[in-house]
């Protein structure tokens, strides 16, 4: 293909590892890919990470520099079909070459299961060694007899000093760049268009050479002023996969953060998330959750601020209602922490299961028929609001069979729980004294 017509992004694909940008913990020195590299010994492996990272550069670098044929598939559009025609040409070229062969999938995550297993077969006995690349979390979306057969490589978004070397080499190179045409940046459209590839080299490749189309003449060159690069910047985004590993992590960072008393931290990425295009409801939903297992008791308005949140976006819509969700936010991180609640829930969630369907107690069942009170439903039961303080000192709620009262709910010494764990002493002294006065009564009563 005439190089004219391929993108500057492939067009400056690195051919070398030392072309290459970025993940400096995987290829730099004495690293695991620069050792692979230099011991000439490919294993089956998943690349992790976003998009532009690398994975289909780091696949093909790997192949060359192992002398094995290369074979590059998309899930998205291979089959079950195109994996037997590569496992074809592997048997063909080891029996003519002794060569190995690299079976590139990228996307692998859309391969279903049967799909999946389709060429496990053939990564166990080693006719194929597979590179997969997922964006997508390989451990709920690769195939565990797969995964373990495989190492999964983590890559990260490339830094704004990465992307600058990026740009900085396509600008220079005469063979393969952008070299010929002299370009030159103002100061600050660098920096734009940097910002708007957002970790992604291929996307600030990509811009780059739109800019340059763009360019205005300037003596034997051409110049990118800021106002072209922030035109083609115009339509930048930040990665947010609606459903995907960016979408949980960015969700836990935010409860995190409102967790962690940091109203800043719980302001950024609550932003990040409504400018990935995260439905704010989700959110508001998510902040009541916050309200209930973070901040509980410690200060019961936080919940009510949270619904009042959730209910005000959905008056108001977009965006004077994400004010609301953000006012809600920064009060709940604010606001004083407890977990006492939802600690207790679980602890007593844990005790239904052990102890199974139990017996209410009589004295608290429901006597609505004659017969009812007749076995005794109701009967000795105490009604709180007509004893001292509408408290019924020493009666017991729960089923007979259970072991002694466990205190599941224990509030912490932040917000308003320092009172109610004041009040709740009080209560259980009272019941202890109560429960004292009916056993000595008990062993005096021949």
């Amino acid at each position: 293909m005439n190089d004219d017509f391929r993108p500057l992004a492939d067009r400056m694909r690195p051919r070398t590892l030392d072309e290459f940008v970025g993940q400096q913990h995987l290829v730099g020195p004495d690293k695991p890919l620069r050792r692979v590299v230099q011991g000439g010994r490919l294993h089956s492996m998943i690349f992790w990470g976003p998009p532009g990272t690398g994975k289909t550069t780091l696949a093909r670098l790997l192949a060359g520099s192992c002398d094995c044929e290369f074979v590059g598939l998309s899930a998205v559009l291979a089959g079950v079909k195109d994996v037997r025609a590569a496992v074809d040409l592997a048997q063909r070229t080891r029996a003519a070459t002794g060569r190995g062969t690299v079976l590139f999938l990228d996307e692998v995550h859309r391969f279903n299961k049967a799909q999946q297993d389709s060429f496990l077969p053939f990564v166990e006995d080693g006719t194929l060694i597979l590179i997969g690349a997922t964006t997508e979390n390989p451990s709920f979306e690769v195939n565990s007899a797969l995964l373990s057969r495989a190492r999964v490589y983590v890559l990260k978004s490339l830094t704004q000093a990465d992307l600058a070397r990026v740009i900085e080499a396509a600008l220079a190179d005469r063979e393969r760049g952008l070299g010929a045409l002299q370009l030159a940046l103002e100061p600050r459209a660098l920096e734009i268009m940097i910002a708007a590839a957002d970790g992604d080299a291929r996307r600030a490749l990509n811009l780059l050479e739109v800019a340059a189309d763009l360019a205005q003449p300037q003596g034997e060159g051409r110049l990118i002023t800021i106002a072209v690069a922030a035109e083609v910047a115009s339509g930048g985004y930040r990665r947010f996969d609606k459903g995907g590993d960016q979408f949980y992590d960015q969700i836990s960072a935010l409860h995190k953060s409102v967790r962690g008393s940091d109203p800043d931290a719980a302001l950024y990425w609550l932003c990040r998330m409504l400018d990935g295009g995260c439905d704010p409801l989700y959110v508001a939903r998510r902040v009541v959750r916050m309200a209930s297992e973070d901040i509980g008791n410690a200060d019961p308005r936080g919940l009510a601020l949270a619904l009042d949140a959730w209910d005000t976006y959905e008056r108001l819509g977009t965006p004077e209602g994400e004010l609301a969700i953000a006012q809600a936010v920064v009060y709940l991180a604010c606001a004083p922490k407890s977990n006492a609640v939802y600690t207790a829930y679980g602890a007593a969630m844990q005790d239904v299961h052990q102890y199974g369907t139990l017996d209410v107690p009589l004295h608290l069942r429901n006597a609505p028929t004659g017969l009812m009170k007749k076995l005794g439903f109701g009967r000795e039961y105490r009604y709180a609001h007509d004893e001292p303080e509408a408290f019924a000192a020493g009666e017991r709620y729960f089923p007979e069979a259970m072991p002694a009262h466990p205190y599941y709910y224990q509030p912490v010494a932040r917000g308003l729980e320092i009172r109610i764990a004041e009040a709740l002493e009080r209560l259980r002294q009272r019941n202890a004294s109560a429960t004292d006065k009916t056993s000595a009564t008990e062993k005096k009563t021949p």
